[in-house]
């Protein structure tokens, strides 16, 4: 397969890329600094710069040409405020969708966030709110688009721990931590396992190997 992931350069999309790389898919990362390309590279992903922020529609298409997936697991980290929660968990998801529906790629997978398909509870931090809604947003548009075979994915809270291999992935989970390397091996797994389209699925760490997981989570489509 060759897949396009937004984001390419975060801690995610870097596990994912070394993932998918090793087994041998063509991987293409969309960064928004050059400087970024050398970690790419490393990771086994072809560098593609390309702001999301200020690039149109068919700029990102003509990036999408030819590919099988596209995953979107940009968003606008730490230290951000607000305005960039919008403008890059929201609303470029939302150009990475009609950008993948212009170049005809189907498969379209959306790293999220556990809680953004509800209103933020009162007392919230309000960048955090705005974060959860961006997302929510964004998950809510890409279900909107018939010409895309979207699973959206809502980790719970994210560790740096090792991954363990083992996780809960369902439509309701409840709380918990997951690794980042388990999210990368859930997503690695999702884009071969085309039965969990139309499916929203919250992860946290669990039981169930990942490759059980997610064949379980197709299963119940």
């Amino acid at each position: 397969m060759r897949i396009v992931i937004a984001g390419g350069h975060g801690q995610i999309a870097l596990r994912l890329e070394r993932l998918l790389a090793a087994r041998g898919d063509e991987v293409a990362g969309v960064i928004r600094r050059p400087e970024q390309a050398g970690d790419l590279l490393a990771a086994g992903a072809e560098p593609v710069v390309c702001d999301l922020e200020s690039a149109s529609v068919a700029d990102v298409a003509r990036h999408l040409e030819g590919a099988d997936a596209a995953v979107f697991a940009a968003g606008a980290g730490p230290g951000s405020g607000a305005a960039r929660k919008d403008t890059v968990d929201r609303a470029a998801a939302v150009l990475f969708a009609d950008a993948a529906e212009a170049a005809g790629v189907r498969r379209f997978v959306v790293v999220s966030a556990m809680g953004a398909d509800r209103e933020p509870p009162a007392g919230t931090d309000p960048v955090f709110a705005a974060y959860l809604r961006a997302k929510g947003a964004a998950d809510a548009e890409v279900r909107s688009r018939p010409g895309l075979d979207w699973t959206v994915l809502c980790p719970g809270r994210l560790t740096d721990d090792p991954g363990t291999g083992l996780v809960s992935l369902a439509g309701s989970t409840g709380r918990g931590d997951v690794t980042r390397d388990d999210v990368a091996a859930v997503l690695a797994a999702l884009l071969e396992e085309p039965g969990t389209a139309g499916r929203t699925l919250e992860l946290i760490g669990g039981t169930v190997p990942v490759a059980e997981a997610v064949r379980a989570a197709a299963a119940e489509n």
